[in-house]
């Protein structure tokens, strides 16, 4: 769709490529029927094959009958990504293909290209699903593309090493470059030292001029705590809500939010998560149960209705002072740097911006006015990796409430303490991990594989399958023997990952001790000294590399194990 400014590209004869495109197209009536015009040649009547993608990515058997122009541009999307997904490319190209999926077709569609046979190149800002399905990462990172075997945190970890191992060399050098300088400065006019002069002269002609590396704009942040003593910031009492046209969303919802508490609110799109938030922020009155909160809760409440209730008329700096009006312009002015509005860019009205800038500006608002608990709503859409990370310890250190809507694993497992589950035609309160409800309680659509009914069909459906009589002592029994034998097998491997990581740190902490040490050698032209210490700084370098090469072994052993067991537990829900 693009021609490069220079270079080539080349597949082999016959190479089919899938790429998942971001307009929106459809020619056909029915959402089956357009999804069967990705079917391969010779293949256009196997319409098994397009239901099977489309109930995995949380399509019902009603919807195959719809047309796509009645879905929101989420459901669009994932329409257009199984039209690839069925097409059996031999590459697939997929430019964030969870965006718009909740975390059961996120899991699922894991599962399907962790099983895909040919070529895949994807993007995404989803470190958890990315390093699941790729063997290889590539990061654009200074204008450069670089590539390694292995996952985020491998590629990360080198690129840090030797943007610190660039920064103290370009150091070493520019004192060499000064001490050079300044003997020609100080001997050139004299005839006895003219020729050495000379001679340092083209020395400096000829030394590599090594760039300062500037600063990468990035979110870097931490949330304001507001004082609260109390041990319960809010407690709900058999909250139900639903809309007048139809059913409600949640029934008799009891649930108490602690001081520190994270609660994770997870489901299926659609299901009323965000709206349950709304509920508890006053935005909306349940049609039963009662809210308690606190007098001296402070709320930090980032949703999508707040993101549109920004106003277009003013600035990034307006905007973000307006949360506190007590913060001095150089507050403020830090608060929009930080949000990567620095200079100009913080005088940019918000009629101008983007959605992913908009979110940012709304975070900014969050930082702004100090909070004892936080609703945060799918927080990380528009967010980079890097940015994401940045969230998650934000949260980590933050010293109040949080309770968070997504439907990324990775930040439930990092965050989550409980659990309020969207399943069922309801919501329930789970009180542990997110690792524990996959265990002893898992998602309904995993537990049978078959798609759940959701609106009445336009056409006539045929009879869903009946499922076998499960015994279901037996199946809890084989489920608790999956858990523990996975917990004998990815016990030790998770210790000796930890063991390398610790070995990994205390190398990387010898090696800085060394690498100042021979910066001394060298201003000081101690020659032995700075042989001997290059010798030991190299034998750190390759037992570094030994441990990372055995960490990444040990870490794909392990990740290979837990995600069969994983499976195994899915299989006996």
């Amino acid at each position: 769709e693009e021609e490069p400014d220079a270079g080539t590209v080349v597949f082999p004869r016959g190479y089919k490529v899938g790429h998942l495109a971001q307009h929106i197209h459809f020619t056909r009536p029915t959402v089956l029927e357009e999804g069967c015009l990705g079917l391969p040649e010779g293949e256009e009547h196997d319409e098994y094959k397009v239901e099977r993608i489309l109930f995995g990515l949380g399509f019902s058997k009603d919807d195959m009958y719809r047309s796509p122009d009645e879905f929101s541009g989420g459901y669009q999307v994932r329409l257009n990504l199984a039209k690839v997904l069925v097409s059996k490319p031999n590459l697939l190209l997929l430019d964030e293909p969870t965006n718009y999926l909740d975390i059961i077709s996120v899991r699922w569609i894991t599962k399907f290209l962790r099983a895909w046979e040919g070529e895949m190149i994807l993007i995404s800002h989803d470190r958890e699903f990315m390093d699941s399905v790729t063997t290889h990462t590539a990061a654009i990172h200074r204008a450069k593309i670089k590539k390694v075997q292995g996952g985020t945190e491998k590629l990360y970890a080198q690129i840090a090493q030797e943007e610190e191992i660039h920064e103290k060399t370009r150091q070493n050098e520019e004192k060499r470059r000064e001490q050079i300088e300044a003997f020609v400065a100080r001997f050139k006019a004299k005839a006895s030292k003219a020729a050495a002069a000379q001679s340092r002269i083209k020395m400096l002609e000829k030394m590599p001029t090594r760039e300062v590396l500037q600063r990468i704009a990035d979110l870097d942040f931490e949330f304001r705590s507001a004082p609260f003593e109390a041990k319960t910031a809010m407690e709900a009492q058999g909250l139900t809500f639903g809309y007048e046209d139809g059913e409600p969303l949640f029934r008799d919802l009891t649930f108490s939010l602690g001081a520190k508490e994270r609660i994770a609110v997870i489901g299926k799109n659609g299901k009323g998560k965000s709206t349950l938030l709304n509920v508890l922020a006053g935005e909306l009155d349940p049609q039963a149960g009662t809210i308690r909160s606190h007098p001296n809760v402070k709320l930090g409440y980032f949703g999508q209705t707040n993101i549109d209730r920004l106003n277009p008329k003013y600035t990034v700096e307006e905007e973000i002072g307006s949360a506190n009006l007590e913060l001095n312009r150089t507050s403020v002015r830090g608060l929009c740097g930080i949000m990567m509005f620095s200079g100009d860019a913080a005088e940019k009205r918000v009629s101008v911006l983007s959605g992913g800038e908009r979110s940012r500006v709304l975070l900014g608002k969050i930082l702004a006015a100090p909070a004892n608990v936080l609703f945060l709503d799918e927080p990380t859409n528009h967010l980079d990796m890097q940015s994401i990370e940045a969230l998650v310890d934000a949260i980590d250190l933050f010293e109040g409430a949080v309770m968070i809507v997504t439907h990324s694993e990775m930040i439930l497992r990092e965050v989550a303490t409980k659990l309020i589950v969207f399943q069922h035609g309801t919501a329930e309160v789970f009180n542990g991990t997110y690792e524990e409800f996959l265990e002893k309680v898992g998602w309904e659509e995993e537990a049978d594989g078959k798609p759940k009914k959701s609106a009445p069909a336009k056409a006539a459906v045929p009879s869903p399958v009946v499922a076998e009589p499960v015994n279901k002592k037996e199946a809890r029994k084989k489920r608790a023997d999956v858990v523990a034998e996975r917990s004998k097998i990815l016990g030790p491997l998770k210790k000796e990952m930890e063991t390398l990581e610790a070995d990994i740190t205390r190398l990387e902490g010898e090696q800085a001790a060394v690498n100042q040490e021979l910066a001394a050698a060298s201003e000081s032209k101690n020659i032995d000294s700075f042989v001997k210490l290059s010798k030991k700084m190299k034998e750190i370098q390759d037992e570094i590399e030994e441990k990372f090469g055995r960490l990444e072994t040990v870490t794909k052993k392990h990740d290979e194990k837990n995600r069969r067991y994983e499976e195994l537990l899915a299989e006996e829900a």
